[in-house]
């Protein structure tokens, strides 16, 4: 057992017992590597370095990956001395000989052009403050909005709670991220659910060329948007939104997995059929 003023760790063969409600992940790391887990899955066997097939494994900041060996290195990591060195706590993941570290847990940090799903957070004579799942609220002027917005008139338009679909115009140097909805696809959302799923999954939940996304709208045969901000939106049928939002938790839980494909794969066999709605 490993055990800290307020975070304790219990370590069996073949378990690891985390209480987790005082333990932050750093420290559970720290716990990983001083029983010599860290690398491989509690119970599992010890994994290769980043090659291909090989299973994730977690790295802290400084440890070694693995061999340069004419890969490529994505984020989280740097080459030195010909040795790919992990510089944050993640998941290493090894795509078309770029070797890169998933953050286990990231925020959303707006950037210019960003296509998001925002919600109303509070309203002004002549804006909107957007909440858009990060450490700062968005801003969205009536002069940005879709519809022509007298002074003192926004409140007619958009009210708290409302969701929205809508891209960051710009963020400045105070973190103030300023909104818009004029573009083609931007505009409130009044039907459907959102889902939130961990940032650094949405690529994951896109996949290649937005192939994965395409393949859950097929399957479910519901209309689903994802955000930069890991937010989620879906429209449907019952059926179908409760299908596609089974497949998207299971993105948020299991996404960092080689496995993903195929637990993907056997969800789809109880999918809805067309026309059961």
């Amino acid at each position: 057992m490993l055990k800290s003023k307020k975070c304790k760790l219990f370590f069996s063969n073949t378990h690891l017992q985390i209480n987790a409600s005082q333990c932050n992940i750093e420290q559970v790391a720290m716990g990983l590597l001083y029983h010599g887990l860290l690398g491989r899955r509690v119970g599992e066997k010890q994994m290769s370095q980043g090659q291909t097939g090989a299973e994730l494994r977690l790295v802290t900041p400084g440890m070694a990956i693995g061999p340069l060996s004419g890969k490529r290195v994505g984020s989280g990591a740097l080459a030195q001395n010909e040795q790919i060195i992990a510089t944050r706590l993640g998941w290493v993941r090894e795509l078309n000989d770029t070797v890169s570290v998933d953050p286990i847990n990231s925020t959303y940090m707006p950037r210019s052009g960003d296509l998001i799903i925002a919600i109303v957070a509070e309203v002004r004579n002549n804006l909107w403050f957007m909440n858009v799942n990060g450490p700062f609220q968005g801003l969205l002027p009536m002069s940005l909005a879709p519809w022509k917005v007298e002074f003192g008139a926004a409140r007619q338009h958009m009210g708290i709670g409302d969701v929205v679909m809508a891209r960051v115009q710009e963020v400045d140097e105070c973190h103030n991220v300023v909104l818009t909805m004029k573009g083609v696809g931007l505009r409130r959302l009044n039907e459907g659910i959102v889902v939130t799923v961990p940032v650094n999954h949405v690529e994951r939940i896109r996949g290649e060329n937005n192939e994965t996304l395409l393949r859950l709208r097929e399957i479910c045969d519901c209309r689903i948007m994802v955000g930069d901000n890991g937010r989620v939106w879906i429209d449907g049928s019952a059926e179908g939104t409760s299908w596609a939002r089974s497949a998207i938790t299971l993105a948020s839980q299991s996404g960092h997995k080689l496995s993903f494909a195929a637990e993907l794969s056997a969800l789809e066999n109880n999918a809805p059929k067309r026309g059961d709605a």
